[in-house]
């Protein structure tokens, strides 16, 4: 494990974004650095195809659900 250097304000939006998604600061910073890998390895699948993929792997079902 490191330490990762990162700006005031992006720390700041990591932050937020862990209490909304109930995470750890680190939780979330390690979360949306391995979707930005895997959307630079993948640039032809969106952020949605990315986590189904992950979930699948992950052998993890999720119900399609449709909204009106």
């Amino acid at each position: 494990m490191g330490i990762v250097k990162i700006d005031d304000d992006l720390h700041e939006e990591v932050r937020r974004a862990s209490t909304v998604m109930c995470r750890s600061i680190n939780a979330q910073a390690e979360f949306w650095i391995k979707i930005g890998m895997l959307a630079e390895a993948n640039p032809t699948l969106s952020c949605n195809e990315i986590m189904k993929m992950q979930l699948a792997e992950a052998r993890i079902r999720v119900a399609e659900t449709l909204v009106a």
